[in-house]
């Protein structure tokens, strides 16, 4: 799981430093996951590690049954995006009656995605980060999910003074807020980030959920995983496209984690489950395979990629962001560190991408710069890397404004 990896400095995988640990000690690792990474389950497929497979839940409980929405569909036929479709609609509907709970998830909280003026189209974006604010209605501000930077939702438009502001896209809170308006007598609780603040306020209304006093619960990826409600016999899940659009080589194995993970908190009990799946895209083959909750299913699409393309678990990766509060400053350092990169690579044994603007080319009031490491060979990797890191010091260039990830999780 990704939560296993430090995502700041010093980086380090837990799973890996448990594999090299115990086999310091000759002891035995235990890796367990309904959703292993790719990398994990070649190792399996290779016979470095051994394979032994779970085929059944426990006590036999079948798995929840799995259906698309394809949300194309949904505009041809009404001529709108609703948030939420017909049929999970009448799903909801159906599971209370029968006295039986509901979990939606939506992997993005707040209000709206972000304010938009239909004047001039400007969208009001955070002063430190190159990303809009997240428009939060209850608090009334716009928030960065990233720094922390928020501000009061204005009334006229920063760019242009116009007072026709949008807010676009969804979040939890207004699918709650719309779930309440279609269903009154619904109990719903909300579980992301801004509503369980308070210590304790998870465990409270996870607690509350089990004894069956809510009804809905509508949260992000909290919701996901490592919970055991057997009132829940309903799944939906909305805007599953945000993940699989990222850009990010991992984007659909995160999207397919996800999916099969939520899909298993339904029908954990004596009651059988169902998941509604909304999509633009149900051609893709991680929601098909999330759909027959098949592992070995995405594993052969994904694996064929990831050869193809020359990704982990065929390649080894490094990624060197360069950070820097000016540009200029940020763009010179990244030039002096290829040429570095180049002088210590002069047989070509490693391929060397960018510098080019990181996916968030700007945060936190830094400005970066991405270059990305691949070869199918790691010592010649760490060489090239230390090597060049030397000669880059004595071009001038800061290490301290490089920030060096080895087998990262993400690129973004």
């Amino acid at each position: 799981d990704a939560s296993y990896r430090q995502s700041e400095a010093p980086h380090y995988n837990a799973r890996d430093l448990a594999v090299v640990r115990a086999k310091s000690a000759n002891a035995i690792t235990v890796l367990g996951s309904a959703t292993p990474s790719l990398e994990s389950f070649h190792n399996a497929r290779i016979g470095k590690y051994t394979y032994l497979q779970l085929t059944q839940r426990i006590e036999g409980r079948p798995m929840a049954k799995a259906e698309l929405i394809d949300m194309r569909e949904v505009f041809r036929r009404f001529g709108k995006d609703p948030v939420l479709s017909p049929s999970l609609i009448s799903a909801i509907e159906e599971t209370h009656k029968r006295g039986e709970q509901t979990i939606i998830l939506l992997n993005r909280r707040g209000y709206s995605s972000f304010v938009l003026c239909r004047t001039c189209g400007e969208m009001i974006k955070c002063i430190n980060c190159d990303i809009t604010l997240t428009f939060h209605k209850a608090a009334r501000r716009l928030s960065c999910h990233y720094c922390g930077y928020h501000r009061d939702v204005p009334k006229h438009c920063p760019q242009c003074s116009s007072e026709y502001l949008y807010s676009i896209g969804e979040g939890t809170e207004r699918v709650e807020e719309l779930i309440a308006a279609k269903f009154p007598n619904l109990r719903i609780a909300r579980v992301d980030r801004d509503s369980v603040r308070r210590k304790g306020e998870l465990d409270r209304i996870l607690l509350a959920f089990g004894r069956g006093e809510f009804d809905l619960l509508v949260g992000t990826q909290m919701l996901a995983k490592g919970h055991d409600f057997h009132g829940v016999t309903l799944v939906g899940v909305i805007s599953v496209d945000i993940g699989l659009g990222l850009p990010d080589f991992r984007a659909a194995e995160r999207t397919f984690q996800l999916l099969t993970q939520v899909a298993g908190r339904a029908g954990r009990g004596n009651l059988p489950g169902r998941v509604l799946i909304q999509t633009y895209y149900p051609e893709h083959y991680a929601l098909q395979a999330a759909v027959n909750q098949d592992y070995e299913q995405f594993y052969r699409k994904e694996i064929r990629f990831r050869e193809q393309m020359g990704y982990p678990p065929f390649a080894h990766l490094i990624s060197i962001i360069i950070s820097h509060k000016n540009a200029e400053k940020a763009d010179r350092t990244a030039k002096i560190l290829r040429n570095a990169l180049d002088r210590a690579n002069p047989e070509k044994l490693c391929r060397i991408l960018g510098p080019a603007p990181a996916a968030l080319s700007l945060l936190k009031g830094l400005y970066r710069r991405q270059i990305l490491l691949k070869s199918n060979n790691r010592k010649h990797l760490r060489s090239v890397m230390d090597q060049a890191l030397e000669i880059a010091e004595t071009l001038g260039c800061e290490k301290r404004f490089l920030e060096i990830e080895i087998d990262p999780v993400d690129l973004l």
